[in-house]
């Protein structure tokens, strides 16, 4: 007997429906978009922490879209999809956890400790459309 990872634990009757019937309802829809030479799968609602943007809070920017997936089939750009557009609104600008970076050079007396913490944006999608 095969188990699922996604059924594990849940009873034969709160199991999921299966992808392909949430394909045609037109449950799932989502975009593969690129951004700070990252790229990331979102969904609409979806809140992601990208890259530092040069934009202000409560502002709408728009992304790369490398693939996206519709109802009518998945389609990949080359390098970008043509037509396809991905909105998304600025909520915050954030640092992140501090990392520590050392150096030094064996048997040479030399070393050197910093820190660093990276900047993201907070960003809603807000809009897929292809």
């Amino acid at each position: 007997m095969i188990i699922e990872p996604h059924t594990v634990g849940l009873k034969v009757s709160e199991a999921p429906p299966p992808v392909a019937s949430l394909k045609q309802a037109g449950a799932i829809m989502y975009a593969v978009i690129e951004t700070g030479g990252k790229q990331y799968k979102v969904a609409n609602g979806d809140v992601v922490y990208v890259e530092k943007l040069e934009a202000e809070n409560d502002s709408t920017v728009d992304f790369k879209v490398v693939a996206v997936s519709t109802d009518d089939g998945f389609k990949v750009g080359a390098p970008y999809v043509d037509g396809a557009k991905v909105t998304g609104k600025v909520l915050d600008t954030v640092k992140g956890k501090k990392i520590t970076v050392f150096t030094y050079k064996p048997k040479k007396s030399s070393k050197r400790k910093m820190g660093h913490r990276q900047k993201y944006t907070k960003v809603q999608i807000e809009s897929i459309e292809a």
